[in-house]
């Protein structure tokens, strides 16, 4: 294959060159199938002591020492190892969170993103674009959710890679940006392993929480620290039937923009059903300006045009799908992360 040189060939009736940018989206690809490569193989894990030369890294990693030296400059290029005058590799900064032992540890959705769920359903966009069905449906026959809950490995992934996504300091700035009360009963729908949860607890001792998501997500819950002691229960069930009554606060974290406009107005409905007027429910998700101002949710919402039915939404967009279920938009607090807390009360 003729090598791509960009300062010779031409490109267009003046000559232009491309791009940087327009050779990164081209190659984006191979970037995450070298991260993904050097990922399976541990890495990362493998220089968290120290550097090492190419030889020793494939020695301790059953690699072989050109292929591996060559994936290893490709991600030096993106800042994510270095590469040392005597031909050794070391992690860079931004590297360090894909290794599996560090606080806020990064691996576990880096195994996700690069793997060939999301990659199969990337393929498929340009039926999306056709059909305005999800990538992932086009590639795989079955939705999502339905394909996780049928392959108990590519779920754990996916639970793993989602509580990993939330370990970088969202549920924090979530927690610190708004204020909860002193007291009450917290539910958190659909709230995976209990990561927002148990930093809300954490935060405020006065406070009792239930997390209720898929019987098999709860048994896998991380809520079993001293200080949250008698202070919790989890209850599995199908947050499209019904929730836990009585709470005083309802969280809904990452969730609304997993669906479309019908499915997300059976999941509120669930919710209405299961509160009194004056019942707070937190929307914890990006929150898209109105105005096509540049925001980083705009590329998750290609990606949920890649796996499921879902968007990002502006505030307005929001403030419908609330309205038609029985609650008032109350204000929308923006936090240091991507997401902001949307809160309503029930009407």
């Amino acid at each position: 294959m003729a090598a791509a040189n960009p300062a010779a060939t031409p490109s267009g009736p003046e000559g232009r060159r491309p791009s940087p940018a327009l050779y990164d989206v081209m190659f984006g690809h191979v970037y995450a199938s070298a991260l993904h490569a050097v990922m399976v193989h541990g890495i990362p894990d493998l220089l968290a002591d120290g550097p090492l030369t190419g030889e020793e890294l494939a020695a301790r990693s059953g690699t072989q020492a050109g292929p591996l030296r060559r994936v290893m400059r490709l991600l030096v290029e993106r800042g994510l190892f270095r590469e040392g005058v005597d031909g050794g590799f070391a992690l860079a900064e931004a590297g360090e969170l894909l290794r599996s032992d560090v606080p806020g540890s990064q691996r576990a959705a880096a195994f996700w993103a690069t793997d060939e769920m999301f990659r199969r359903s990337a393929e498929a966009l340009a039926d999306s674009l056709r059909t305005g069905r999800a990538g992932f449906e086009t590639a795989y026959g079955v939705p999502f959710f339905a394909y996780l809950a049928a392959d108990v490995e590519k779920g754990r992934v996916f639970d793993a890679a989602i509580t990993s996504m939330t370990s970088d300091g969202v549920n924090e700035d979530v927690v610190r940006s708004y204020a909860f009360p002193g007291s009450g009963t917290v539910v958190d729908v659909a709230g995976g392993q209990g990561g927002l949860l148990g930093e809300v607890l954490g935060r405020y001792p006065g406070l009792n929480g239930v997390l209720f998501d898929q019987p098999e997500t709860v048994a896998r819950h991380l809520l079993d620290a001293e200080e949250l002691k008698g202070r919790w229960r989890t209850e599995g069930g199908d947050v499209f039937t019904a929730v836990p009554e009585g709470g005083d606060i309802y969280l809904l974290k990452n969730i609304l923009h997993n669906w479309s406009d019908d499915d997300c107005l059976r999941i509120l409905g669930s919710i209405r059903r299961a509160t009194a007027p004056g019942t707070r429910l937190l929307v914890i998700d990006a929150v898209l300006p109105g105005d096509g101002t540049p925001h980083p949710a705009v590329g998750l919402d290609t990606v949920m045009l890649m796996l499921l039915d879902g968007r990002e939404r502006t505030a307005a967009e929001f403030e419908d799908l609330l309205t038609r279920s029985g609650f008032r938009l109350n204000r929308v607090v923006p936090t240091p992360s991507l997401v902001s807390v949307v809160e309503a009360e029930a009407v």
